[in-house]
Order: C-alpha cells, then sequence, then structure tokens
C-alpha cells in the first residue's frame, strides 16, 4: 500500500486527505503544526507536528502557503526514490527541483478531492505513476506543460469558486419564484451535477449539447436568449483571466524569494 504524507492539513490538504482515505488504497501521515488542523483530520491519517515523520513516505505532498514552500522543502531530508508533489500556487518546479532528491511533481488540485470529484492539472514532464494513480483515485486530471499551470489554476483550481456562484444564483432564482430553499439548493447543484456529467460522457461539443435542451418555442430556449444577449460568458471570461494573471504574480514573488 502506497504510503502517503501531507504537509499542511488545511481546506486543501484536508481535502485531499479524506479523498485519500475514502480510497482505502493509502496508508496516510497528516502534518501541521496547528493542534485545530491537526485535529480536524485525525479521523483519516496518522497526524504529527514533527515534518520529519511527515518525510518518512513514498509521497510527500507539500499543501503549506506559496510563501513557505520553499522552508518546508528545507526542513525535510528527502530522497531519490520518493515523490515530492506541491500544490502551491505559483512555486514552480524549479524551484523546489535543486532543494530535494526527490522527484518534484507540481500538481493544481481542487478541493472536489474530498469526494473523489477532483479536477487537476499536472506537470506532464515530471508526473509519476504513483501520483497519477493518486490524482485517479480522488477524480480526473491532464498532464499539461509547466507553463500553463497559471491558467489551469484559474479554471480548476478557482474554478469551483466560480460555479458555487453560479449554483446559487440559480438557487436565488428559484426561491424568489417560491421554491424552499433547501429544494432549490439541492435542484440547483444536482443539475450543475448531471450536466457536468454530461459534458464528460458525451463525444458532443458543448453548443450541441446546448442545442439538444432547447426545444423550438420552449422554456429553455426562452432562457438562453436571455444569457445570449448578455455577457454573462463575457465576466465568467474575466473572473478566470483575473485568477490566472494573480497566479503569474504569485510565481513572480516566488521567482524573487
Amino acid at each position: 500500500m502506497t504510503s502517503v504524507s501531507v504537509i499542511g492539513c488545511g481546506n486543501m490538504g484536508g481535502a485531499l486527505l479524506r479523498g485519500l482515505a475514502e480510497s482505502g488504497n493509502y496508508t496516510l501521515t497528516a502534518c501541521d503544526l496547528d493542534p485545530e488542523a491537526r485535529e480536524a483530520v485525525e479521523e483519516y491519517a496518522e497526524t504529527t507536528d514533527d515534518p520529519a515523520v511527515a518525510a518518512d513516505a513514498d509521497i510527500v505532498v507539500v499543501a503549506v502557503k506559496p510563501h513557505i514552500a520553499r522552508d518546508v522543502v528545507d526542513d525535510i531530508e528527502l530522497s531519490s526514490d520518493q515523490t515530492l508533489v506541491t500544490i502551491a500556487a505559483g512555486v514552480s518546479t524549479d524551484a523546489l527541483a535543486d532543494r530535494t532528491d526527490a522527484t518534484v511533481v507540481r500538481v493544481m488540485p481542487n478541493l472536489a478531492a474530498e469526494t473523489r470529484n477532483m479536477a487537476a492539472a499536472v506537470t506532464e514532464s515530471t508526473v509519476t505513476d504513483d501520483v497519477r494513480s493518486m490524482l485517479d483515485d480522488v477524480g480526473e486530471f491532464v498532464d499539461i506543460d509547466e507553463e500553463l499551470m497559471d491558467i489551469a489554476t484559474a479554471v480548476n483550481g478557482s474554478g469551483p469558486a466560480f460555479v458555487f456562484y453560479l449554483i446559487d444564483a440559480m438557487r436565488q432564482a428559484g426561491v424568489e419564484s417560491g421554491l424552499d430553499d433547501e429544494d432549490a439548493r439541492v435542484l440547483a447543484a444536482q443539475t450543475f451535477k448531471g450536466a457536468a456529467e454530461t459534458v464528460l460522457r458525451s463525444d458532443e461539443d458543448i453548443e450541441t449539447l446546448i442545442d439538444a435542451v432547447c426545444s423550438p418555442n420552449g422554456t429553455t430556449i426562452e432562457g438562453m436568449d436571455v444569457l445570449w444577449d448578455s455577457d454573462a460568458d463575457e465576466a465568467v471570461v474575466d473572473a478566470v483571466a483575473a485568477a490566472e494573471r494573480r497566479s503569474k504574480e504569485l510565481a513572480d514573488e516566488s521567482d524573487d524569494e
């Protein structure tokens, strides 16, 4: 059984631990200096405040803020037969490779790792089979050139927040027209879940899928006409672009350290 340790048990590190624990395929260690963070994941992993203990794993995931990622890697000793996975936004593999003997793999995951529905991007030039298996166990992933990590950070890393925003807008519309709040929440969220699954399973492009829902003179085409006449798509593109810009800024700040 592959051993995985996660250093940094905040939102993303905790989500990854919960998803991996549910898969049942790993022995897990969680490392954090904050007792409350350790307590939040003690059901899923052995916990420690000692990075040296966490370093004794096949895969060591560094899930800390970008500005301390280097310091964390400097504090742990890894060998060439281990893998270091970094999920710190803006911190390149090159920034860490000289600080460790381990293979460095950069991953941009998202919080849906907790439910094993994660979307992730991983550096195609360094990804190992063990990391591929780990990512497979908590969702879907794509191999990309590291130069594209900033846009991946915006699309799948920040993307859940944008989707939550849209789900809530649909929930609000339902409530304003009389639906119970919880009923509207379930209908909106499940609709996004089902639509996403349809996109992943279908060979059709998204425009064709939209057309399939839009009967002539029906309800959907009326709503789509409103969206097509609006700037909704541009707002989403702008949100993704803003997140991408910030990822690049973090990378520049990281390079200056």
